[in-house]
């Protein structure tokens, strides 16, 4: 049996005698690093009468929260399990879910770049003079000590990263993190395109060698630094906004990926009067994977880096007023709900960041007021439907995860911050 930290995710089985003072080491410092990420921050001098809001904000979120904003049965510690999600969890201990940052006393730099939490780990819900706040280690506990655990040796090794808890379930958002795409106008038009498969035939599916070819400006080659990996798209389709009816993107339609086998150029061959002529040779490529049959004119774009993608569940930094753009996936279902991801009008130019927590609210139906008998035509007042998370940005244009919802969702309803 062997101690670890808790906030080690290594694992080895028996290393040599000459490789434990490698592995010792690397244990310190990633102690070292846990501890210090742990430290509570320095408080900040109070603000002047010039402080600006983004001064004092910082200050603000590192008092937790009023304990009236805890959730009845927030317990007083909890072993995380694998399987949960910060938003789970953010739920166990808060009304209000999307306070979460307050909770843990996060800055701005700390909602950008969360705090990990792994399972087997403890949270302690510290409360003090009338505010609480969540905690890695138990209260009275030194920051720099930390936890051990036993564990049986083990020859599986995970990275950090790969075993924090998720925001969100993976299975609902993974998909969605590669294959939407929003782009301008021109991007798709003038991306790589396919032109032929290698028989005489008109559809192209997984396993099949293709031909394309690239923009002048931008040829299909096979160099260092170059991209291998391509994704297929078919059908820019314009993302209106549902009331001023602006187009503020338009959504590629997902076909599938290739990768590239041989570049395009030119060979030299002789003509049949014996002279040299240069000729053009379109880029190879190779069907991996179809979600639809690909066509001659379907378009390439370069598979994005697989990257570890975690946020903070959070209320917006600035006002959110947005609409219901559409329903990915999808032309002909009007209605939407629970775990279903939709297209907002509102992306990273309007402030919008993933993590972000919106309010869905019902468009208040206009009613005939059957108490009268002049019949007058009344307008509820819009409700809070749901709440939806913001997975996925681009310019004006995001993706958001439908979290709760009490109707059906539709096109064009109304997005706002959390109360």
């Amino acid at each position: 049996m062997h101690h670890i930290r808790k906030n080690l995710a290594v694992s080895f089985c028996n290393p040599p005698k000459a490789v434990w003072p490698l592995v010792l080491a690397l244990g310190a410092a990633l102690s070292a690093g846990a501890a210090m990420a742990q430290m509570p921050a320095l408080a900040a001098p109070p603000p002047g009468p010039q402080a600006t809001t983004q001064q004092v904000a910082p200050q603000a979120a590192l008092q937790g929260v009023a304990l009236a904003e805890l959730a009845t049965q927030a317990p007083e510690q909890y072993v995380v399990k694998r399987g949960d999600t910060l938003w789970g969890i953010a739920g166990l201990y808060l009304k209000k879910p999307w306070r979460w940052p307050e909770l843990w006393g996060m800055n701005r730099q700390d909602i950008a770049n969360p705090h990990l939490i792994f399972p087997g780990q403890t949270l302690y819900l510290e409360k003090d003079g009338g505010v609480a706040r969540l905690r890695t280690r138990r209260p009275g506990q030194a920051s720099g000590e930390l936890e051990t655990v036993r564990v049986s040796p083990r020859t599986r090794s995970t990275s950090l990263a790969d075993a924090a808890l998720p925001t969100l379930q993976p299975h609902l958002i993974e998909v969605f993190l590669t294959e939407p795409l929003v782009v301008d106008e021109q991007e798709l038009l003038n991306a790589p395109r396919f032109i032929a498969r290698g028989e005489d035939r008109v559809l192209m599916s997984a396993g099949d060698r293709v031909y394309a070819r690239g923009p002048a400006n931008n040829p299909l080659r096979i160099e260092t630094g170059e991209p291998r990996q391509y994704r297929v798209f078919r059908n820019a389709t314009p993302l209106k906004h549902p009331i001023t009816k602006e187009i503020l993107g338009y959504e590629a339609h997902y076909l599938g990926k290739a990768e590239l086998v041989r570049g395009e150029g030119f060979e030299i061959n002789t003509d049949s009067k014996g002279g040299r002529i240069e000729e053009y040779i379109p880029a190879t490529l190779n069907i991996t994977s179809t979600r639809e049959e690909i066509r001659a004119g379907d378009r390439l774009l370069p598979v994005p880096p697989r990257s570890f993608i975690n946020y903070t569940p959070k209320a917006p930094a600035q006002e959110v007023d947005a609409r219901v753009v559409s329903i990915y996936g999808s032309t002909t279902v009007v209605n939407v709900a629970q775990n279903q991801v939709i297209a907002i009008s509102a992306g990273e130019h309007d402030g919008v960041q993933p993590g972000d927590i919106l309010h869905l609210m019902t468009k208040g139906d206009r009613i005939v007021d059957k108490t009268d008998d002049s019949r007058v035509i009344v307008k509820l007042p819009s409700e809070t439907n749901g709440m939806v998370m913001v997975f996925r940005t681009f310019d004006r244009v995001s993706y958001a995860l439908i979290l709760t919802v009490q109707t059906t969702v539709q096109v064009g309803d109304r997005l706002v911050n959390p109360e």
